[in-house]
């Protein structure tokens, strides 16, 4: 795995090489994005490739992510990219689980995604899967950049749970298959937006909350309301990605096109800086100010052993009628596998 100056140097060193080595030629084009909440890690990779794709077409080609849910509120991008309101988005899946039935495999808890690089591989190989293609593709969207959200870990309120049993009955803002996982536990899980996740605490509507870790419990002030953290309950991740409106894209002169899609592994390589910056900086201040909660080996096998296979299996079965969900979860194990062979 690279470390986070290397990432940064690798980064700029592609940016710069591209930027002077290169001018591509093309129409005046605007391009607008909807995203909810701040600028933050999350958003820091399409940042990136909207600057270089400015710098390399002499500003000709400009997108710009509008914040603060300003274009669309996060539940309804993807109708805003069917309307053809906007250009672009980032949607999380659990957000709409049954506008991206086959996005929800993302969400299942114990993949294997925990390495950054086998990580991006997978999730870079399953954004050109028929049936994530045909997700987006009801919606007027295709798939573009995966947010490659980190390993979730919970935040809460309240006495720590630090036996298995203590999360029973715990309201805790999860969606997809990590919710299904913490049901498993007996919590009782909600798949509140993420913006509105600290008020929530404020009014004692939550008692917890799984965010990717640590830069998304910063971003949204759930550090600022708890008072412990899971610190190795590693449950799984979910897939904050960003799309493009398909009709603009198809709009695009080819040499706009190909620009954009040769610009996708530098983005995911900045998001992935920008999390390990993150983490640097807020981990020492959790630890400081929070109650760590660690769970031992067998602790976690349990949880493995009640929240994982049985998920997956329920998950296959209730979506195996509309999609092939055996082959979509298969997938991400086989291109796991040859991540790892690289």
């Amino acid at each position: 795995m690279k470390t986070l100056k290397a990432l940064t140097m690798a980064t700029t060193l592609l940016a710069s090489t591209a930027a002077f080595a290169q001018t591509v030629e093309g129409p005046e084009v605007n391009w607008s994005f909807s995203m909810w909440g701040n600028p933050r890690a999350l958003s820091a990779g399409m940042e990136a490739v909207a600057d270089e794709v400015r710098e390399q077409t002499g500003g000709n080609f400009n997108i710009e992510i509008f914040y603060g849910a300003q274009l669309s509120a996060s539940r309804e991008n993807l109708d805003g990219l069917q309307l053809n309101a906007f250009e672009g988005a980032a949607i999380c899946n659990f957000y709409h689980p049954g506008k991206n039935p086959a996005w929800m495999v993302f969400s299942l808890p114990f993949l294997p995604l925990g390495d950054p690089d086998v990580d991006r591989y997978v999730r870079a190989k399953m954004f050109e899967h028929p049936a994530i293609v045909a997700d987006m593709e009801q919606w007027n969207a295709i798939p573009y950049m995966s947010g490659l959200l980190p390993q979730y870990e919970i935040l809460g309120k309240g006495d720590a749970p630090t036996e298995l049993s203590d999360w029973d009955g715990l309201r805790v803002r999860a969606g997809g298959g990590l919710g299904s996982a913490m049901e498993a536990l007996g919590a009782v899980p909600t798949s509140l937006p993420a913006g509105e996740t600290s008020t929530a605490f404020q009014r004692g509507a939550v008692d917890a909350a799984a965010f990717p870790f640590t830069y998304a419990h910063v971003s949204f002030g759930i550090s600022e309301e708890a008072d412990w953290f899971t610190a190795n309950l590693t449950p799984g991740t979910s897939e904050c990605g960003w799309v493009f409106n398909k009709t603009a894209y198809d709009a695009l002169p080819e040499q706009y096109q190909s620009l954009l899609m040769g610009l996708r592994d530098m983005g995911m390589e900045v998001e992935q800086a920008a999390y390990a910056e993150q983490d640097e900086k807020n981990l020492p201040v959790f630890n400081e100010t929070l109650e760590a909660v660690t769970y031992s080996d067998e602790q976690i096998a349990e949880f493995r052993e009640v929240a994982g296979q049985p998920v997956w299996d329920a998950w296959i079965e209730a979506n195996q009628g509309d999609f092939d969900a055996q082959a979509v979860f298969d997938a991400v194990w086989a291109y796991a596998e040859e991540a790892k062979n690289q």
